[in-house]
């Protein structure tokens, strides 16, 4: 997507909605200063625009017993690489896998996964990761701590 054209509304519309994406349209109105109609236009106009690409509950991992979290650099061996869509569409098949990076320097890619337990990390990385056909390498980082949780985007 292109850099969308905003405006100063639009702008404290994204604020808010990334502080609190259930807020009611009244209150979100009020907040930003326009009627709930005109803010209802506004708000349906930058999701079909898809400068909002959609709402989700932050779900704490530690309720769902996922205790690892870990970043693993993935490299695509040279010969695979007219493969490279299909072994991404792998990569994204894996549940555990939140994120996923084209990145330069070192590797490929960068992925943000979540495990149970070391155990399963390992499980994950070596039964299902390493097993897909075109994977050279694969390393990973066990984050010790979240320092600074997913966080909204700055808004100009």
């Amino acid at each position: 997507m292109e850099s969308a054209k905003l405006d100063a509304i639009d702008c404290k519309i994204l604020e808010v909605l990334q502080r609190d994406g259930r807020i009611s349209n009244v209150d979100l109105a009020a907040e930003v200063q326009l009627s709930a109609p005109q803010c209802f236009r506004r708000v349906r106009a930058l999701e079909e625009r898809g400068v909002v690409r959609g709402y989700r509950a932050l779900v704490q991992p530690a309720a769902l017993d996922l205790g690892v979290t870990a970043f693993v650099s993935v490299n695509i061996a040279a010969e695979a690489f007219e493969r490279v869509r299909d072994i991404e569409g792998l990569l994204r098949d894996q549940p555990e896998v939140l994120e996923i990076h084209t990145v330069s320097g070192d590797c490929d890619y960068l992925l943000k996964v979540v495990a149970r337990d070391l155990r399963s990390l390992s499980q994950l990385l070596t039964d299902r990761l390493m097993q897909i056909k075109g994977v050279a390498d694969v390393r990973s980082m066990v984050c010790l701590e979240e320092v600074k949780a997913p966080a909204a985007l700055p808004v100009r």
